[in-house]
């Protein structure tokens, strides 16, 4: 693995990060400036807001699946060590798009879909954890933050040590994303999943 394939690999991965799924599935489907809707967020709940299910539906799997697939792509194009950095910089390019003048959504999808393609198990474990929080409070951010803080848990448990470590980097990503959140989750007027506003 030489340095110019690996900063080539991170660019390549932040990029890919940076398409942002949500704006193009609200275009596409008519619904308008996400960014001016509900939340403002470019993610799949706030797309939910608007009452398309199936734009909300594509928008997950395109923020989750372009965290994948630069594991996926590194993983094939130059080793494991590789996998690893590309979600980070997947994640990054979500968070902070150069497409949307580095402003960017929270990460919960991209992390999932990261996570699953860096150790099935741990990611599947992490999903699960948030669909169980989400079906007893209904609140997304909550359930993403539970979920983001057992998954370097998990990760130790089917991945190597550093593959722990990168994701308690995530995780501390998708905490500081959250932070408004989790101030409104404390003072008990966080939105709910599905309900507008």
């Amino acid at each position: 693995m030489t340095l110019l394939m690996l900063i080539f690999t991170a660019i390549l991965a932040y990029l890919l990060g940076s398409i942002p799924f949500g704006i193009v599935m609200a275009r596409l489907f008519g619904l308008g400036d996400l960014r001016n809707i509900g939340s403002g967020n470019i993610g799949a709940t706030n797309v939910l807001r608007t009452g398309n299910k199936l734009a909300a539906f594509l928008t997950l799997l395109g923020d989750s699946g372009k965290g994948a697939l630069a594991v996926v792509l590194a993983r094939m194009l130059v080793g494991e060590p590789a996998a690893g950095i590309a979600g980070l910089c997947a994640m990054l390019g979500h968070l902070y798009p150069v497409f949307l003048r580095f402003k960017g959504g929270k990460g919960v999808a991209t992390f999932l879909g990261t996570l699953l393609a860096l150790s099935f198990p741990a990611g599947l474990l992490a999903c699960g954890t948030w669909l169980l929080v989400a079906v007893i409070t209904r609140y997304s951010s909550l359930s993403a933050l539970v979920a983001a803080l057992m998954a370097p848990i998990y990760t130790a448990f089917f991945y190597p040590l550093y593959g722990a470590l990168l994701v308690l980097v995530l995780t501390a990503l998708i905490f500081y994303k959250h932070r408004e959140n989790i101030a409104r989750l404390k003072a008990g007027t966080e939105t709910k999943i599905g309900q507008k506003g």
